[in-house]
């Protein structure tokens, strides 16, 4: 049988917004929510939570996770999470912890529905080492998407190819942080995501708003409320 656990990590020193990681949203902390999901999933064993805020640290015991103590040096903002990622599977392992599959859901992406985490894991096939999801892009880089230089001279992030009408371009997807599920020995062997296999789940954008800021917050407040409105429908 597969073993899945479940992490989020979530350091304490956010800085688009602060506390954002406890923050309330429906009058639950956001790490909660991503708690919630992992534990409504009867895939998924156990949920950890990696960080290095206590206050952190209390609301994910609180909503029944076992917190993993995350070193300073893996909490700043210019520490890889990557390296986060491979800490906290290291310390499983020295403590005897063995599983399949490592799913990380941050708790910056409230919205995630328990559906969009299970399509991860039946996307999880031999030949893949990672899985993670996306959602249309509202943008092209084959059209209207461009880097620019310090004189303020653009072009075309794809300017070497060239397509007379969208609908001729490839269809291109913005990653999201709604799930991410990963072998655990992939993490530890390579040093970034797309140094292997990697697949892609389709979430809807209503789903999959990534909080950085009080405007992602505000809009993630709009779809939470209309989402509850239908349910209550």
């Amino acid at each position: 049988m597969t073993r899945v656990y479940a992490f989020v990590f979530a350091r304490g020193n956010s800085k688009g917004l602060s506390g954002k990681n406890i923050k309330l949203l429906g009058g639950k902390p956001l790490l909660a929510r991503s708690i919630e999901v992992a534990k409504a999933l009867p895939q998924i064993s156990k949920v950890f939570v990696s960080t290095d805020c206590e206050a952190i640290a209390s609301v994910a015991r609180q909503y029944g996770a076992e917190v993993i103590e995350r070193p300073d040096e893996l909490a700043t903002d210019h520490a890889s999470e990557w390296h986060a990622w491979q800490h906290a599977i290291r310390y499983l392992e020295s403590r005897g912890e063995h599983f399949d599959l490592f799913v990380s859901l941050p708790a910056t992406s409230p919205l995630r529905s328990k559906e969009d985490v299970l399509r991860c894991l039946e996307a999880v096939k031999a030949e893949v080492d990672v899985v993670v999801t996306v959602t249309e892009a509202a943008r092209s880089p084959y059209f209207n998407m461009v880097v620019r230089d310090d004189e303020g001279l653009s072009s075309l992030v794809c300017a070497d190819r060239t397509f007379h009408r969208r609908q001729d371009a490839p269809k291109v997807y913005d990653m999201t942080t709604v799930a991410y599920v990963v072998r655990p020995e992939f993490v530890l062997q390579q040093e970034k995501l797309f140094a292997g296999t990697v697949s892609s789940v389709i979430v809807p954008r209503e789903r999959a708003v990534d909080i950085d800021d009080i405007y992602d917050f505000k809009l993630a407040e709009i779809f939470l409320a209309e989402a509850e409105l239908k349910n209550v429908e």
